[in-house]
């Protein structure tokens, strides 16, 4: 079992977000989703970028800082696109953490790996935010740090394509990419 905090997307704590954490509780795992924003979730990613500018990058990052203070070290970092993000710029605060889970973005710098941190990517291809050249260098820099990292990339999807709500959801992709989390979060 693991301990699991999972940090939303620019759209905020969606239901996606709550069927991921079950999924993962699901399998045995104690799983945090923390509201980064305190506001009920947008329904466009505009509305979501929208949010983010009121809210405040400082403000969601004390608030996922603050949702990790009673959480083991070892707890694994993980989000989906903007709470990659998060999870990433976390990373150098929680040197013990379990892992890394990036789902729809990259996140993490290169100086915050320790040597053998387990990282996991998991992102479409081509992915609007995140361009190959972008994914290549950050992929580099990661394992030149030492990072255990796996990148899965999916062909033809849109970016959050494990979210059923968003529009762009690919129930191949996102089935084959719940299976992998699954048996990277089970391979402590």
């Amino acid at each position: 079992m693991r301990h699991v905090v999972l940090f939303h997307s620019v759209y905020g704590l969606r239901p996606a977000v709550r069927a991921a954490a079950d999924r993962m509780r699901a399998a045995g795992h104690q799983v945090s989703t923390p509201d980064l924003y305190g506001v009920p979730a947008a329904d466009t990613v505009e509305e979501g970028f929208a949010l983010l500018d009121k809210v405040g990058q400082e403000v969601v990052l004390d608030r996922a800082r603050h949702a990790l203070n009673d959480l083991p070290p070892e707890t694994v970092l993980a989000g989906f696109s903007m709470g990659a993000g998060v999870a990433g710029a976390l990373l150098a605060e929680r040197p013990d953490a379990g892992g890394l889970l990036l789902l729809h973005g990259t996140g993490g710098a290169p100086d915050a790996v320790r040597p053998g941190l387990p990282v996991q990517l998991h992102l479409a291809d081509p992915d609007p935010y995140d361009t190959p050249d972008e994914v290549d260098e950050w992929q580099q820099a990661m394992t030149d740090a030492g990072a255990d990292l796996t990148v899965f990339r999916y062909p033809g999807v849109g970016h959050l394509f494990t979210d059923p709500e968003s529009g762009e959801y690919s129930p191949d992709a996102s089935a084959a990419s719940w299976q992998r989390v699954l048996e990277f979060l089970a391979n402590p």
